[in-house]
């Protein structure tokens, strides 16, 4: 078997413990095989050594040729051919071949093999047998046959058919070893009637540490009878206590066990070539006879010549299906970029990522950890499992993928889950704590055939305590659990290459939001900074209000009433403006609720006429302000006041100013007033000085008539659509003066300031008490007092909550009530309170009074059941 062609397979001065290797060994001294003879001389062609039966083949003992030069041994024909061949030698390990050389003049011809060892040259030379193989011309038709093979399980078969013809061997087998230096018979080719070693596995305790290395250098090895007489090397050690290195040579004899090994398996013979691919040991051509046999030396290099030539073949296949494989796992790799850089978040969903890495790295399962989030899809452990792993991950694994077949060696509790997932490979995407992308294997439940118990116990032997040849060469089988298939090399290197993708993409995504929130914060600074520019100029407005309101006031309450028929005017407008993010508004919209605002019934008094032209939102408050004083000047002194009406005309000019058009008729007559108010000066003075437009106002004893330009900056387009007059009006106020009369009022609110005029409004609409809560909390526990509400006011949005659990115990009593909001339109108010009405801040009585109106015809909510 293979293994027995290294078991013990060592120089015969080569140190060796197969118990450990690692020991202090014991020396054996240099021995060769006896169908040859060897022959060492020192780089001043003197003998230094001689094999013991050298005399059998050139008729000279060793006393007589140690310390002679070699020119008085061999002839000088062959002395000038074996110095030609050593000036072919390059690298440590080169051997020259010579054939039918006469060495000795009348003692026949020889084959002779030279080679340095160190500083000393050794030759080595058998009888010649007239092998006059041209091993070129032969390999060269059997490296044929072999490329003919179709697939590598064909290839290896051919290659040992091949062997055999060579070699005419009995049993030629090719012996594959694994990552862990365990073997197996992979293919074979067998004379009928003898037993098949095929599928058999090896433990790597068969195959020696200094074995693998030697059979690196040395790829050819022969032993011709098992029962042949070793021969020594005369003198055993050199002046310096060493013995010759034969680690290149071909007679070199071999280890009693490794003798042993053989006979115990009914062995007489045994070749062996080595398979060496990338510089390491692949595997063996393992050659077996059970008769002595000794191919001719043309023949055995041809078959050195064929195992190197077939090592290159071998390699190339490999290298070439590696390569296939990973231009295709790139390939994958380039989508998987292009994906993940479209679409962040499917780098977080496992079982896309198992079907687009399926096809590189077979798997069973996969899970995904990232930014604390995890995703598992297919064989895996459960969630908390796999939280326990990525620990695990983050101790022993670095920043370059982790491999391993057997997960409970790493992390022991993992063999509870080995039918699911025995084997891994984690991928990093991030630096400790580490991100991972886990491709997982299940349990490989396998039965191997081992060639005899691969844990058979130390026993003593012939030379002590080691591990004696094996007896018994039986199958013997063991189901191997708790391991999956191994990730090969190039799957590991896919592997590295998804990291290397994965990670670019995680760190550019990163990069983005780095900049994205970069980006947010100058943004948020930027519409600070608006905001607070804009509430400043709000503030500046009010001021400006307050302080000309005052100064025009007859009384307290005039001056209460005017300020805040102002400020609800300012209100409506930025209501509408802000309703499409501070974009253009309708003019038709701004003239309309303005009108709704004061004049009730009154409002279908007012004609509109014009285009729907859509105002810039810088213009609209201003040109609010001055319809808001136009409107309730025409209602308290004007057209309005008595039976008379407004038309109100506008249109649009060539170069895209807005033109507008007041005119009163049917009212009293009217005369210039005799001083100036601020309201005569906003309508006036606002839009000539805000806008850079022109205003003039006429008083004709028929009625108040004004012409208005207002530049085309302001003008943001006209719309094809024709303006449409907004709902009808809705009752009076004073028809919902009383609405509140004889109800205790709840008032949910957690502004102290819009609290006390909101308790004022409520009282002034003849509520007879009002109970304020500023929290949730409270409110409910108002409800669950002794004084039950008959209506009631909330503020939409309390702070960090919002008062919807109070409307839903309202609406469960039958309760009516309403919502206030600073929000305008933007209020989300879930679909089960869609019905409840919404007054928006600020608001003051009429407001409220009017958001109250439509309730008080309809009849109290029944309570929910």
């Amino acid at each position: 078997m293979s293994d027995a062609d290294i078991m013990g397979d060592f120089p015969a001065d080569m140190p060796v413990d197969l118990t450990n290797c690692d020991r202090e060994p014991i020396a054996i001294p240099g021995l060769i095989q006896p169908f040859g003879f060897l022959v060492a001389f020192t780089s001043d062609w003197m003998v230094s050594r001689a094999s013991d039966n050298v005399g059998d083949f050139i008729g000279l003992s060793p006393a007589a040729m140690l310390g002679k030069p070699v020119s008085a041994i061999f002839a000088d024909e062959a002395i000038h051919t074996i110095r030609n061949r050593m000036t072919m030698l390059r690298g440590a390990d080169a051997i020259e071949r010579m054939f039918g050389l006469e060495l000795v003049g009348g003692r026949g011809r020889f084959d002779v093999a030279v080679h340095f060892a160190g500083d000393i040259v050794i030759l080595e030379a058998e009888p010649a047998c007239g092998d006059d193989v041209e091993a070129s011309t032969l390999v060269r038709g059997m490296m044929a046959r072999l490329t003919q093979a179709d697939g590598l399980k064909a290839f290896l078969r051919e290659g040992a058919r091949q062997v055999r013809a060579l070699t005419g061997f009995d049993r030629v087998m090719v012996y594959r070893f694994d990552r862990d230096g365990a073997g197996e018979v992979i293919a074979e080719a067998v004379r009928p009637g003898i037993d098949s070693f095929l599928g058999l596995n090896y433990p790597a305790s068969d195959i020696p540490r200094q074995a693998r290395a030697l059979y690196v250098r040395n790829i050819f090895r022969i032993i011709a009878d098992v029962e042949a007489s070793p021969v020594p090397i005369v003198p055993t050690l050199d002046p310096r206590g060493r013995p010759l290195d034969l680690s290149l040579a071909v007679l070199r004899a071999v280890s009693p066990i490794h003798i042993e090994y053989l006979r115990n398996m009914g062995v007489q013979a045994s070749l062996s070539i080595s398979i060496v691919v990338d510089g390491a040991l692949w595997g063996l051509f393992a050659c077996h006879h059970y008769a002595p046999r000794l191919p001719g030396i043309g023949h055995r290099s041809a078959a050195e010549l064929f195992g190197q030539m077939f090592s290159m073949m071998l390699e190339s296949r490999e290298r070439r299906e590696v390569a296939d494989y990973e231009r295709r796992a790139r390939a994958v790799a380039d989508r998987l970029m292009a994906a993940v850089a479209q679409d962040a978040g499917v780098l977080t969903d496992a079982v896309w990522l198992g079907e687009m890495i399926a096809d590189t790295i077979p798997s069973d399962g996969v899970g995904v950890f990232l930014d604390g989030r995890l995703s598992l899809s297919g064989l895996t452990p459960d969630r908390q499992q796999f939280e326990a792993l990525v620990t695990a991950l983050n101790q022993v694994a670095g920043s370059a993928v982790f491999a391993t077949d057997h997960l409970a060696s790493v992390l022991p509790e993992a063999a509870a889950y080995a039918d699911r997932a025995a084997g891994l490979v984690a991928i990093p995407l991030s630096r400790s704590p580490r991100d991972y992308v886990v491709l997982f294997r299940s349990e490989r439940l396998r039965s191997v055939r081992w060639a005899g118990n691969p844990e058979k116990p130390i026993e003593p032997g012939p030379n002590g305590m080691r591990l004696t040849p094996r007896k018994s060469f039986e199958e013997w089988s063991q189901l191997v659990k708790g391991k999956a298939l191994p990730f090969t090399p190039a799957e590991l290197r896919v592997a590295e290459t998804l990291r290397t993708a994965l990670l670019e993409v995680v760190l550019r995504l990163s990069d983005s939001a780095s900049h994205d929130r970069r980006r947010a914060q100058e943004q948020q600074e930027l519409l600070i900074a608006e905001l607070n520019h804009r509430v400043r100029n709000i503030l500046s407005l009010i001021r400006g209000l307050i302080s000309q309101t005052r100064s025009t006031a007859v009384t307290a309450e005039s001056f209460v009433q005017t300020l805040e028929d102002r400020i609800q005017a300012l209100a409506r407008a930025h209501d509408q403006i802000t309703s499409d993010r501070w974009g253009p508004a309708r003019l038709i919209d701004l003239i309309e609720t303005e009108a709704g605002a004061f004049l009730g019934e009154k409002r279908e008094r007012v004609r509109l006429s014009g285009p729907n032209v859509l105002i810039e939102a810088a213009a609209f408050t201003t040109m609010a302000l001055v319809f808001h004083e136009l409107l309730t000047n025409a209602a308290k002194y004007g057209a309005l006041s008595d039976s008379g009406a407004v038309a109100i005309d506008w249109k649009v000019d060539r170069d895209g100013s807005l033109l507008i058009d007041w005119s009163e008729e049917g009212g009293p007559a009217v005369q210039a007033p005799t001083r100036r108010g601020f309201g005569s000066t906003i309508i006036e003075r606002s839009i000539p000085f805000d806008l850079g437009g022109t205003a003039e106002i006429r008083y004709r004893l028929s009625g108040v008539e004004a012409h208005f330009c207002v530049p085309s900056r302001h003008v943001a387009r006209v719309l094809a659509t024709p303006g449409k007059r907004s709902a009808p009006p809705v009752p009076p106020i004073e028809a919902v003066q009383g609405a509140l009369a004889g109800k205790d009022v709840l008032l949910v609110e957690d502004s102290m300031i819009i609290a006390l005029d909101g308790e004022d409004a409520l009282r002034a609409l003849g509520a007879r008490s009002v109970l304020t809560a500023a929290t949730v909390a409270r409110a409910l526990e108002i409800l669950e007092g002794a004084v039950s509400p008959g209506f009631a006011l909330l503020d939409f949005n309390l702070g960090i909550e919002t008062s919807l659990a109070v409307a839903d115990a309202l609406r469960a009593r039958g309760t009516p009530f309403l919502f206030a909001t600073g929000y305008g339109d933007q209020l989300d108010v879930p679909e089960r309170l869609a019905d409840v009405p919404v007054v928006r801040k600020p608001y003051g009585t009429d407001a409220l009074a009017r958001a109250i109106a439509p309730m008080a015809t309809v009849a109290p909510a029944q309570p929910a059941a």
